[in-house]
């Protein structure tokens, strides 16, 4: 009941239903895995349907995670990156958004065990600009074996918000 491709045809739409305090505690995740030697994966997110709280975008999911999204916070919409490279989720850089669709983007490289991640976002869906820092993807059991690609979206104060996703690619 928290997921639709028939409510906005053409789009995923995810529908928060429960609050949660971390991105790794929510349950409103669908992942794909990465593949190498390089890889990435981009999405076209509508956002006006999120509530205050809400936390949507793309990541790269296992224990020491990083993601790139928006979140509505204090009645502003923001791109954010948060990284969990040290073992604790830290917001590295934060970006004002004033529009209601936003581009996302993860670039995987693992030539020659380099085991690389860049994010980026877009306001048109064409000129990339990074954001935040690399992440080394670092491979361990608690979740999975190897990174995935994960589209997500969660409430950390109200229940009901909801994002659609247009489309995701991976290259």
């Amino acid at each position: 009941s928290l997921w639709s491709v028939s409510r906005r045809p053409g789009y995923l739409r995810l529908i928060t239903g429960r609050t949660d305090t971390l991105f790794v505690a929510a349950r409103n995740t669908l992942t794909q895995r990465t593949f190498g030697p390089q890889c990435s994966g981009s999405v076209a997110v509508d956002v006006t349907n999120m509530k205050e709280g809400d936390f949507a975008g793309l990541a790269l999911l296992q224990r020491k995670f990083g993601l790139v999204g928006v979140r509505y916070s204090d009645g502003k919409k923001s791109i954010v990156m948060v990284s969990a490279q040290t073992g604790k989720p830290v917001d590295v850089q934060i970006v004002p958004l004033t529009g209601e669709t936003v581009f996302l983007k993860a670039v995987c490289d693992f030539r020659e065990r380099a085991d690389l991640a860049n994010f980026f976002y877009s306001l048109d869906g064409s000129d990339w600009m990074p954001v935040g820092s690399q992440l080394k993807m670092e491979y361990s059991m608690p979740h999975f074996m190897g990174y995935r690609f994960g589209l997500f979206n969660y409430a950390t104060t109200t229940p009901g918000g909801y994002v659609d996703f247009d489309w995701f690619r991976l290259e």
